[in-house]
Formats: structure tokens, sequence, C-alpha cells
């Protein structure tokens, strides 16, 4: 019986952990006068998937309590990806990553083959 305890104490605080926090240094961070719209590429993807995404499938992409991902790019296509990101699958929750974020994290995922 205590096992079980454990094993859902353990289960409940990795999936709250997978819920990601906000970024409390967002409010520090200076602005851009170069560009207004700010652009993600493919190193700034990577820091995004580290951050939302690695507690669930792992920063090597060969995941834990969320599916491998080093072959993604091979079963689907960065429109799919994307659609995962946004719908949810399984256990993962909808919209972790949203909007440009989403879009540039499925583009560096679809190149996984």
């Amino acid at each position: 019986m205590k096992k079980k305890w454990l094993a859902l104490l353990m289960g409940t605080s990795l999936a709250l952990a997978a819920c990601g926090g906000n970024d409390d240094n967002a409010d520090n961070e200076p602005a851009s006068d170069q560009n207004e719209t700010t652009t993600v590429d493919a190193g700034d993807a990577a820091k995004i998937y580290e951050n939302k995404c690695s507690s669930c499938h792992a920063v090597n992409l060969e995941g834990g309590v969320g599916p491998n991902l080093t072959k993604v790019g091979s079963r689907l296509s960065k429109d799919e990806i994307e659609q995962v990101i946004a719908k949810g699958q399984g256990a993962m929750p909808k919209g972790i990553i949203q909007g440009t974020e989403a879009s540039k994290v499925a583009e560096w995922l679809a190149e996984h083959k």
C-alpha cells in the first residue's frame, strides 16, 4: 500500500512539474529596439523545448514520461507536430507552447529524422 501511495505522489509531482512555470525573468529582459517582432531560430526552439517539454520528453529527446522524440520528424510532419502541441495527445496537455514558439518547436522537431 505504501508503494502505491509513493508512486501516486511521485507521479503527481512529475505531472505538476511538467506543466511548466512562468518566466519570472520576462519583465527583466531589455526590449529590443532593433526589431519590433521577435524571431525564434533553431537555438531558441531548442531552448523553448528544454524549458517546456524536456521534463517529460528528456533534454536529449529520448523520452521519459512522454514518448521518445528523437525521430519524430520521420513519423510526423511539422504541421502534425504543431497540432499535437496545440491540441495535446494522450497524457500531454494542450497548449503548453503557443503561437510562434509552437510553430518553431514543431519545425525544429520535424527536422529530427
